[in-house]
């Protein structure tokens, strides 16, 4: 991820004019430098302070002292930025002991020298555990930073740069395949390129390029920046090869989609893609929509939510469940470090309060106090896959947690029951681990995720049926194939045997890939701040 700048927009005060042409000087010498990457701290900053191995201040102690300044508002409190001159050293000793206090690995973390590192996001890699799970995976895998008002803009109003597409690779190593799993309905390619397209060669280099030009140029078309174009080459599911320009803009997401009623208006459906702040309107429009048509199931499509605000999750679990099922019990329960006793929260400093199930909607985007309408169904049907994450987990945990029969159709999901407070110091937002969270049964051992009880994989066992995603059918098509084995499971409460499983089509390309001659590098997707992510917001 590109961490953004970091300007200067000073006041008129004397003490800021004064900073202003210092600043100028500086910048004449090429003696002084901006942004999170540069060290030097200006003149007024105080002096840094020495690293104690072992030994932690408090973090307030360190926050706000910044290598660049902001001034002007904050836009999240409205109230002036609290950045004071400092130097990148002071943003490290900041990281250093924020970490100490709110890891929830603390203890598996080096304590290395804040002042030999010239870069806060370089030393923010170093600031997690390296531990390996017994399946040879980094214990965190989650530990990620963004530049504060990129995170603002995303998490707001669900706006990112990009082409609206979210990609899905079936290989991504020589003979890769990288296909479309859905484009956004705002997105100016959304009635170009169909789900399931695959792309056969971006800005005239082929997708199974491995040179380092090749790569390099394949990935520009794939993460691309703000306002650059590239050419891709589609070959869409019928056959149909074209070329389509397509240019980086400010997308703003549509996290509820395609909601409708299925099996003569019993089954209702609905595309729920992130937990955006605006998702809570549309989630609310969506339930509003199936509880008139009186539907006596759902199937809830998080294939690919990747997460994001806990307490849209508890709302979500509440519409399906609703009162009776829920009242006066735990959506989800937060467990932090060893530190802390269980009544407190590290992070806002006051009572560890488990998150309920949320009756009434929380201000994200539909008016605070809002009745959420509920279904009362005592199951629902989730489709998932390796993008179901985090927030969409805690969806399926806080469910089962009071007694709602959950059954996956799809795939292992992501494995997370973590979360963490996004927090902000000089420009950039960070993420990492500060608690587990648990139901109202006392369950969140999840980490290799959750599996259907026909699945061959180690996740927690579900009621359902093993089924890859199938791209080339949209996504809400009854034809398409997790969609039909739910409707057919919920008829006949087994899995079809006439359904595909899909996973020899995927493990084939894959072997086609490691036996191939052509080995390469793989290649890299847009960051997704939003996705593997549980949020949770001081209350």
């Amino acid at each position: 991820m590109m961490e953004s700048s970091r300007d200067y927009s000073p006041a008129l005060s004397p003490a800021t004019l004064r900073l202003l042409l210092l600043l100028i000087a500086c910048t004449s010498l090429f003696a002084c430098g901006g942004g999170g990457g540069d060290s030097t701290p200006l003149s007024s900053a105080p002096p840094p302070p020495t690293w104690v191995q072992g030994t932690y201040a408090a973090s307030s102690t360190y926050a706000n002292k910044c290598a660049s300044p902001r001034t002007g508002t904050d836009p999240t409190t409205n109230h002036a930025y609290l950045d004071s001159p400092g130097s990148t050293t002071w943003e490290n000793f900041w990281l250093r002991s924020w970490t100490h206090e709110t890891y929830l690995w603390y203890r598996e973390v080096t304590d290395r020298s804040p002042a030999t590192y010239s870069s806060v996001t370089d030393y923010f890699d170093t600031q997690k555990t390296t531990a390996i799970t017994s399946s040879n995976k980094p214990k965190d895998k989650f530990h990620f930073w963004y530049a504060t008002d990129e995170w603002i803009a995303l998490s707001q109003s669900g706006v990112q740069a990009g082409y609206g597409i979210e990609w899905v690779f079936i290989s991504n190593t020589p003979p890769r395949v990288l296909k479309v799993a859905y484009v956004e309905p705002n997105a100016p390619a959304f009635n170009t390129i169909s789900r399931g397209a695959k792309v056969l060669s971006i800005d005239n280099v082929s997708i199974d390029s491995n040179t380092p030009a090749g790569i390099d140029t394949l990935n520009a078309g794939i993460s691309p920046t703000l306002g650059t174009s590239h050419s891709f080459q589609f070959q869409e599911v019928n056959g149909f090869v074209h070329t389509v320009t397509l240019t980086a803009a400010k997308i703003t997401s549509t996290p509820v989609q395609n909601v409708k009623t299925l099996a003569n208006g019993a089954v209702g459906y609905m595309l729920f893609n992130s937990h955006l702040a605006t998702s809570e309107q549309q989630l609310i429009s969506a339930f509003a929509q199936l509880k008139a048509a009186n539907v006596s199931d759902l199937v809830l499509d998080i294939r690919y939510n990747g997460g994001g605000y806990l307490d849209i999750a508890s709302e979500v679990a509440y519409m399906i469940a609703g009162s009776t099922a829920t009242n006066g019990r735990t959506f989800e329960r937060t467990v932090f470090n060893d530190q802390y006793a269980s009544t407190v929260n590290p992070v806002t400093g006051g009572s560890n309060t488990p998150t309920p199930f949320y009756t009434t909607a929380l201000g994200f985007s539909a008016a605070n106090g809002t009745a959420l309408p509920t279904l009362n169904l005592p199951r629902v049907f989730v489709l998932t896959g390796d993008g179901t994450c985090s927030a969409s987990e805690s969806i399926i945990n806080g469910l089962r947690g009071v007694g709602v029969t959950v059954i996956q159709i799809g795939n292992t999901t992501c494995g997370k029951p973590y979360g963490f407070y996004p927090q902000d110091n000089c420009g950039t937002t960070y993420f990492s681990i500060q608690f587990q969270g648990v139901n109202n049964a006392n369950f969140g051992d999840y980490a290799d995720g959750f599996s259907p009880a026909n699945s061959s994989d180690t996740g927690v066992k579900l009621p359902g049926c093993n089924v890859a995603d199938d791209l080339n059918h949209a996504l809400g098509d009854p034809a398409e194939n997790r969609l039909a084995q739910a409707l057919y499971y919920r008829t006949n409460g087994f899995c079809s045997p006439s359904i595909s499983i899909g996973e020899l089509t995927q493990k084939q390309v894959q072997s086609a890939a490691a036996s191939s001659e052509t080995t390469g590098e793989p290649l890299t997707l847009p960051p997704q701040p939003w996705r593997d992510n549980r949020i949770l917001t001081p209350r």
